[in-house]
């Protein structure tokens, strides 16, 4: 192949990957602009601050009433709990395998935890109902197991791979050198690892926690299954509620076409799209923060 033939293969891949990224962007802009267009017609009806604000979710009443603070609430419950039990039990297990397990543990628990990743959401949903929901109901004495703390739970399952994988790299990354100083020095290797390492590897957790809650607020089919879909303003872990990704599952295949019940769809999805988005972005910036800082 001679230089000519090279060159022209450089410039071809180079146009043809800058065309692919463009495309992806272009992809991401058309869904907004679509959401965005879809729910303009819905504010022309409901104003955005009532839709907000309002505590009421109830499109098909005799009074029709928008209001998506439950739905943001429960949304935020569920998600916030499933952090709650995600981020110690990912960021202790990316410890494990980082700075305690031996080769061959390593080799067992990276690829199986790479594969809860691959179990359907409605497969979890339906451990929810059978396993964890009885579960709840009989320590807590309560009627169903269907509420946040079961959709927390499972999210925080659902979470997990992604909370260890990134968490476990940015561990790893860290200088030996680093280390080694605090050995030198007379640290155990806890002490080590509480004060040197996790905070040396601190934007690469981050960033593994903020995609762990991206992960957690777009999940759809776990939380229709096992929340319990009360349209109503939650007031603990025990109540039912319903999530903004459940209420466009539910209610989109039945809704008419193009009245004011189907474009508040349309702007609950661009509220979520809004909110994933940012805890995506965030996550991506301490992962950019996380590289430069290892590659100085």
């Amino acid at each position: 192949m001679n230089y000519k033939t090279r060159l022209l293969l450089d410039v071809g891949f180079k146009f043809l990957f800058k065309a692919t990224g463009i495309l992806v962007l272009a992809l991401l802009g058309g869904i907004l602009a679509m959401l965005v267009y879809n729910s303009f017609s819905f504010f022309l009806d409901v104003r955005p601050l009532d839709f907000i604000t309002g505590i009421e979710w109830n499109p098909t009443g005799n009074s029709p009433k928008y209001g998506m603070l439950p739905l943001i609430l429960s949304t935020t419950l569920v998600t916030f709990g499933a952090m709650l039990i995600a981020i110690p039990i990912g960021i202790g297990t990316a410890a494990f395998i980082a700075e305690y397990a031996n080769h061959r543990l390593k080799n067992i628990l990276k690829p199986a935890i790479e594969m809860m990743a691959a179990i359907p959401s409605v497969v979890i949903g339906f451990l929810g109902i059978v396993v964890v929901s009885p579960g709840i109901a009989h320590v807590a004495g309560l009627s169903n197991g269907l509420n946040a703390l079961n959709g927390a739970i499972l999210l925080a399952v659902m979470a997990l791979p992604t909370i260890i994988t990134v968490a476990e790299d940015a561990i790893h990354a860290v200088p030996k050198a680093y280390k080694e100083a605090s050995y030198g020095v007379g640290a155990t290797k806890w002490q080590t690892l509480c004060k040197v390492v996790l905070p040396a590897a601190a934007p690469g957790i981050i960033a593994a926690v903020m995609l762990g809650v991206g992960r957690a607020i777009g999940e759809t089919m776990t939380v229709l299954m096992a929340t319990g879909n009360a349209s109503l303003l939650p007031t603990g872990m025990f109540d039912s509620v319903k999530t903004m990704t459940a209420t466009i599952a539910i209610e989109m295949g039945e809704v008419p076409y193009q009245t004011t019940h189907y474009y508040a769809l349309y702007a609950i999805a661009t509220v979520l799209f809004i909110m994933t988005l940012v805890a995506n972005m965030l996550g991506e910036y301490f992962i950019n923060r996380f590289r430069k800082y290892h590659a100085a």
